[in-house]
């Protein structure tokens, strides 16, 4: 298998590996890295499990090579604590009853995050078009979003 060395930065730290060509950010991030909050669930880009911001956008890390992903800027849910404190977001998800099973929420979260970056005050529809790629299996849609709209600033 063919390697090459990347440099990327991952939770604010820049870092240097030698990864297979093949391998996605995904597998990257939890095989290698032990970061573990990014879930691995359909591994076809359908569930949003994997959910991570690359250069300010969600989004799929199993469907992005990490080769491609060099250079670039990847936080996880491991890196949006603010110090020791949880983000408020996380604080939000726990706070209303949000985490339920706690698999999609990660990717939830991260989706979530990439929205209130770019748009601190989205409507509902926004809202829902941002997490539109995030499946809850538990189905505890109605939590997550009164979780992210309790965060919004009216």
């Amino acid at each position: 298998m063919a390697k090459r060395t990347i440099r990327i930065h991952i939770n604010h730290e820049e870092m240097e590996y030698s990864v297979d060509n093949k391998i996605t950010l995904l597998d990257l991030l939890r095989d290698v890295l032990n970061l573990t909050g990014t879930k691995k669930g359909c591994d076809m880009g359908e569930c949003g499990a994997c959910t991570v911001i690359l250069d300010g956008k969600a989004v799929n890390s199993c469907l992005i090579l990490a080769v491609d992903a060099e250079g670039s800027e990847v936080e996880t849910i491991e890196g949006i604590r603010e110090g020791s404190s949880l983000d408020p977001l996380q604080v939000s998800f726990i706070e209303n009853g949000a985490v339920q099973c706690g698999f999609c929420t990660p990717g939830m979260i991260m989706s979530a995050k990439a929205l209130l970056r770019r748009n601190p005050n989205p409507n509902s529809e926004e809202i829902k078009i941002a997490l539109a790629g995030n499946l809850c299996r538990c189905g505890g849609y109605n939590m997550i979003l009164k979780s992210i709209r309790s965060l919004i600033k009216e």
